[in-house]
């Protein structure tokens, strides 16, 4: 590893979870507009499948949507009046409207996205990284994860520790969540009264005896384990160090915005994404949480696409006039859109969407990605793709392939077969490669 000469060196995820409407964030569909209310036109539907949450309904009326849309940058982007800042960076970006997926609810969605497979168990897609790649920090994780809540809805979707888990892969390649509060790290620090020179010389003891175990059984997973209380005892100091934002100079927190300084909040764990790359640590995931409009949509996304709004424009920015993004790739996106119809009753200011896996929304900045580019494009009335249709495979594929690694050829045999995160297909998309 790497393959080939690659063109970023780390990454940003911010995966936002639940499934942001394409249709009133980037997907501009004036003609939903001119025929809402309409039923959706079967040929257009073509048998779709549909969630429980919707397959019931008489009617599919259709609705576009109630906030206005413009063209921003010399790329012209159409983006919502809901994303003002990001729409002043549009030139720095790469939206991708063709992306689809086969899974239609939550869980087997993103962990189709984290893992490369519906079903549990995968190791995650930092882990892929991790092992393929290795550390750029000996004193932080090479994979570290963080969760803010977002305002839109406030009972979200759960998140689950396994999808930033190692899977089959060793336990030195799963993610590492930071947490907001006073312990970052869950049992890091020593516990009261142990200082830490003692914490050292238990270690070193504890090395011997494990030394020893390792010798006689030959099991790898002793190494492993000594190696994760060796890098535990590094980031007791490294840890807090990245953590104190509140030396950040003013100018920087007030470009992320007024949440900057709320630990846990979107804001906040955008700036300690960029800390974190600065430290070189190779994959930083943020998951924000509360894109589920299946109602109430005019009034939640927006709360929730204000949660995101500048600090992803603020990071973005930010990367670049540090030299970061370069070789930083940065990715903004859920686990599937949202249907043009509406789910329930759809009134004059009020409607609700359902899952949408048929086409979405996501985009990419940096790390070797096309600046200024859309790329795929929907239909008339944003229900299916019509041109370059991009798969979860092919993303992670693409991904992979900015890092110089051939998703063909990163494997790990577990139980007599060779597994990778692409599974058996996926193709690299070098129309959005810079």
């Amino acid at each position: 590893m790497p393959h080939f000469a690659p063109k970023a060196k780390r990454i940003i995820y911010l995966f936002q979870s639940g499934g942001p409407s394409q249709l009133d964030l980037f997907d501009y569909k004036p003609k939903l507009n001119e025929n809402r209310g309409m039923d959706l036109p079967e040929s257009v539907r073509m048998g779709q499948r549909l969630t429980g949450m919707t397959s019931g309904q008489a009617t599919f009326p259709l609705t576009g949507s109630v906030y206005d849309f413009a063209q921003y940058g010399e790329s012209r982007a159409w983006l919502s009046e809901l994303l003002p800042y990001i729409g002043k960076i549009a030139d720095e970006l790469c939206f991708v409207k063709s992306m689809h997926t086969e899974a239609i609810n939550h869980d087997p969605a993103i962990t189709f996205f984290q893992t490369g497979s519906q079903l549990p168990g995968r190791p995650s897609f930092g882990s892929w990284m991790s092992y393929g790649l290795g550390s750029l920090n000996d004193n932080l994780p090479s994979f570290i994860v963080m969760l803010s809540k977002g305002t839109g809805r406030e009972v979200a979707q759960p998140l689950y520790s396994r999808l930033w888990g190692n899977g089959f892969l060793s336990s030195l390649h799963q993610g590492v969540q930071f947490r907001a509060g006073k312990d970052p790290v869950l049992y890091l620090n020593n516990p009261e009264g142990v200082s830490r020179l003692e914490r050292r010389k238990m270690l070193d003891y504890l090395a011997q005896i494990n030394q020893h175990h390792e010798e006689n059984f030959g099991d790898q997973q002793i190494l492993d384990r000594m190696a994760q209380y060796e890098m535990a005892y590094r980031m007791q100091t490294s840890v807090p160090e990245v953590m104190d934002i509140e030396n950040e100079p003013d100018a920087i927190l007030q470009m992320y915005g007024p949440d900057s300084l709320k630990p846990g909040t979107y804001a906040a764990n955008c700036i300690l994404a960029r800390r974190l790359i600065e430290k070189d640590v190779r994959f930083v995931q943020l998951y924000h949480v509360g894109w589920d409009q299946h109602a109430n949509l005019p009034a939640e996304v927006k709360r929730q696409a204000k949660d995101v709004d500048q600090p992803t424009a603020a990071l973005i920015l930010d990367l670049k006039q540090r030299g970061l993004l370069e070789d930083t790739l940065v990715i903004w996106g859920g686990e599937f859109g949202r249907t043009n119809y509406s789910q329930g009753i759809l009134t004059d200011d009020d409607y609700g969407r359902d899952h949408h896996p048929r086409c979405f929304t996501i985009f990419m900045a940096g790390g070797g990605i096309q600046p200024g580019m859309t790329y795929g494009q929907t239909d008339e009335l944003g229900y299916n793709i019509v041109q370059d249709p991009m798969h979860v495979h092919d993303l992670q594929a693409t991904i992979l392939h900015l890092f110089g690694i051939d998703h063909e050829q990163m494997t790990y045999k577990y139980q007599g077969r060779r597994f990778r995160l692409t599974d058996v297909h996926g193709h690299v998309h070098h129309q959005i490669l810079a």
